[in-house]
């Protein structure tokens, strides 16, 4: 199955591997489903299947002018559930903006199916800097992303965003440049408009009221090192809301600890989902 249509006609491209417990993937802004391909591999490889699709206005989905919404965003989770019968017994795991259709998901719809969750370098509970949130990220640095999107994407992407997202610097270089080319070509694939939209809905969306909903184990996996999405705010955060959770903190790690530290992960979510 390559597509599935949402509840609003929106077509959302699936990737649907290996047979077995179903375990469905949200991917981080501004990548797609192709970002968890390793995990995905290894997960059909051990006898679960991986699902892994397009959010809507990235990759290979549609890029309607609406819903880059978090509560539209879960509905197209449980569409995704749904259309490829993947809606019982099932294991959803969303990275860095992917966890928040996971949280959404579990008090939307009441965690429907769901026997496990897992939040990887996620934005989950609250990203934003308030009074009452001091470990999120200040305004202005959101509102420099967006002048940087909209300036020269390509550029922001390769030169920027995405080196941080890796924790490339002078000195640290964890990936290799044909990695950024490729996180950088799944960026591009994504409209300007969903791009920008999304960044809104990840920076701003308080997911804390969501955490009570989580009644089922649920794995946070975070880096230590995490410049995009600090761990204070987001994963420490998330585990002191989230009564069944445990919070695996990856020293050191920046955000696309996926990548640079892939076969850890790997092995945590196979250990974690298969208790």
């Amino acid at each position: 199955m390559a597509y599935i249509k949402t509840r609003d006609g929106t077509d959302l491209y699936v990737k649907d591997w290996g047979t077995g417990r179903p375990v469905i993937l949200t991917h981080g802004w501004p990548l797609n489903a192709d970002s968890w391909d390793a995990q995905a591999l290894a997960l059909a490889q051990a006898g679960f299947r991986a699902i892994a699709y397009d959010r809507r206005g990235f990759g290979r989905s549609a890029q309607p002018w609406k819903g880059y919404d978090y509560d539209t965003l879960a509905d197209d989770l449980a569409d995704v559930m749904k259309e490829t019968g993947a809606d019982s017994d099932a294991a959803i795991v969303g990275f860095s903006m992917g966890g928040g259709e996971i949280a959404r998901y579990m008090s939307r719809h009441g965690g429907k199916g769901v026997v496990a969750a897992g939040l990887i370098s996620s934005v989950v509970p609250y990203m934003l800097q308030t009074q009452d949130n001091p470990d999120g990220v200040p305004q202005s640095t959101f509102d420099q992303i967006g002048a940087g999107i909209q300036k020269d994407r390509a550029h922001f992407f390769r030169h920027s965003f995405i080196p941080a997202f890796f924790g490339v610097g002078l000195v640290s270089h964890p990936v290799s440049s044909d990695v950024i080319d490729w996180a950088t070509s799944m960026a591009l694939m994504g409209g300007l408009w969903p791009t920008l939209a999304c960044a809104q809905a990840f920076s701003h969306t308080d997911f804390r009221p969501d955490l009570a909903a989580f009644r089922v184990p649920t794995l946070i996996v975070h880096g230590t090192g995490d410049k995009t999405v600090p761990i204070d705010a987001s994963g420490r955060a998330a585990a002191r809301g989230i009564a069944q959770s445990q919070l695996v903190e990856y020293d050191g790690e920046p955000h696309g600890l996926s990548v640079t530290a892939s076969d850890r992960l790997t092995k945590d979510l196979l250990t974690f989902l298969g208790r």
